[in-house]
C-alpha cells in the first residue's frame, strides 16, 4: 500500500467519550472517527481525570450522566470552574430533571440515550460551530449596569465580572443584541443552539434561567431585565429613559 495518500488526522477535533457502556463508546468513536474526528475513551470519570491530567484539552466532551463510582454530573462539576470545554451530556433515564441539571452545570446540550450516531454527530457539530464561530460583531453593549463585550467575551453587572459558559454568554449577547424585542425560543435556540426547537426542548429555558441566575447573584434586580413572555419567548428589557 502506498502511504502518500495518508491522512494528516492531527488536524481533526479531539473528542473526549466518557462512558462505562464500552459498546456503545467503540460504536460511537468509529462512526465520528469516520467523520474526520479524533476520539478518545473513558470509561468512568476517573478514567477521565486520569486522562484529562496527561493529555491536551479536547475540544468536545461526550459525557454519560449515570456511571458507577463519580457520576457525570460530579465530573462535570468539578471541571468546569477550571474548564470551557463544551460537553454533551448523555442520558439514559427519561427524567428531564438529570437533562436539565446537567446544563445547570454548564452543559451545552444533551441527548437522550440510546442515541442515533447521526444526530449526535449533528449535535456535536453545531456545539463546536458556535463555540468556534463566535459572532464577529466586536461592539460592546452596555445596557441597565451590564456591559457585555463581544470580543473577549466578557460581562460585567455594575463593574463586576460574571462568569457565563459559551452557550451562556451567547444567549445573553443574543437578547441584549435585540433588547425591547421579544425573542422566541425557537429563534433563540437556533441562534444560540445551532439547531431546531423540538417538542419538550427545555434546553434553551434552563441556558436563559442560569444567565438569570448569574445576573441575580452580583445583582438581584438585574435578573428581572430578562422577562419571560409567555408563549411568546424572551425580552431583554430596555430601560425607559
Amino acid at each position: 500500500m502506498s502511504t502518500h495518500h495518508m491522512i494528516d488526522k492531527s488536524s481533526y477535533p479531539r473528542i473526549l467519550i466518557i462512558d462505562d457502556d464500552s459498546s456503545l463508546s467503540a460504536l460511537l468513536q468509529q462512526y465520528l472517527n469516520n467523520e474526520a474526528f479524533n476520539v478518545d475513551m473513558a470509561e468512568s470519570a476517573e478514567a477521565a481525570e486520569r486522562w484529562l491530567a496527561s493529555n491536551p484539552p479536547p475540544d468536545l466532551m461526550i459525557l454519560d450522566i449515570m456511571m458507577p463510582g463519580k457520576s457525570g454530573l460530579e465530573l462535570l462539576q468539578s471541571l468546569r470552574p477550571r474548564m470551557s470545554i463544551p460537553v454533551i451530556m448523555l442520558t439514559g433515564r427519561g427524567d428531564d430533571i438529570d437533562r436539565i441539571l446537567g446544563l445547570e452545570m454548564g452543559a451545552d446540550d444533551y441527548l437522550a440515550k440510546p442515541c442515533n450516531p447521526r444526530e449526535l454527530l449533528a449535535r456535536i457539530r453545531a456545539v463546536l460551530r458556535r463555540s468556534q464561530n463566535q459572532p464577529t460583531l466586536s461592539v460592546g453593549i452596555s445596557l441597565s449596569g451590564i456591559h457585555l463585550d463581544p470580543a473577549s467575551r466578557e460581562v460585567t453587572v455594575n463593574g463586576q465580572a460574571v462568569e457565563f459558559t459559551g452557550t451562556e454568554f451567547n444567549v445573553l449577547h443574543t437578547l441584549m443584541a435585540h433588547a425591547g424585542e421579544v425573542v422566541s425560543k425557537e429563534s433563540l435556540t437556533e441562534k444560540v443552539l445551532h439547531r431546531k426547537l423540538t417538542l419538550y426542548d427545555r434546553a434553551i429555558d434552563v441556558h436563559v434561567s442560569r444567565v438569570r441566575q448569574k445576573l441575580s447573584d452580583i445583582s438581584p434586580q438585574t435578573s428581572e431585565l430578562i422577562k419571560t413572555v409567555r408563549g411568546a419567548g424572551y425580552q431583554f428589557i430596555r430601560a425607559q429613559a
